[in-house]
């Protein structure tokens, strides 16, 4: 199974502030190994729901660097609303994880 995410989610008026880091490989494909290429393994969505409803999604490629960071703003939220992020790669497998918004310092 994959390592959790991190994400840090912070609220100031009602803009929520999220960033999300992914432990993934986000292998391309051209890199070798042994003289072999390595496989192709990448993140192709991630969605983002607050309180379950969805703010977010992007379809991704093997373009994107390994252990990949993502940084979006929610409109609407509120300190101890939740937040919930899932990834799905190429391979069939998948992570979700979700935070509590806390308030701006």
């Amino acid at each position: 199974m994959a390592d959790p995410m991190k994400i840090r989610a912070t609220v100031q008026g009602d803009v929520a502030d999220v960033r999300v880091l992914m432990a993934h490989p986000m292998e391309t494909g051209q890199r070798k190994q042994g003289g072999k290429p390595v496989p192709l393994h990448f993140i192709q969505t991630i969605t983002a729901q607050l309180n379950g409803k969805t703010v977010f999604s992007a379809d991704i490629s093997q373009a994107i660097s390994r252990n990949p960071v993502f940084a979006f703003k929610v409109k609407g939220a509120k300190a101890g609303d939740k937040i919930t992020v899932t990834w799905k790669d190429n391979k069939g497998e998948s992570r979700t994880d979700e935070t509590t918004i806390r308030g701006g310092s």
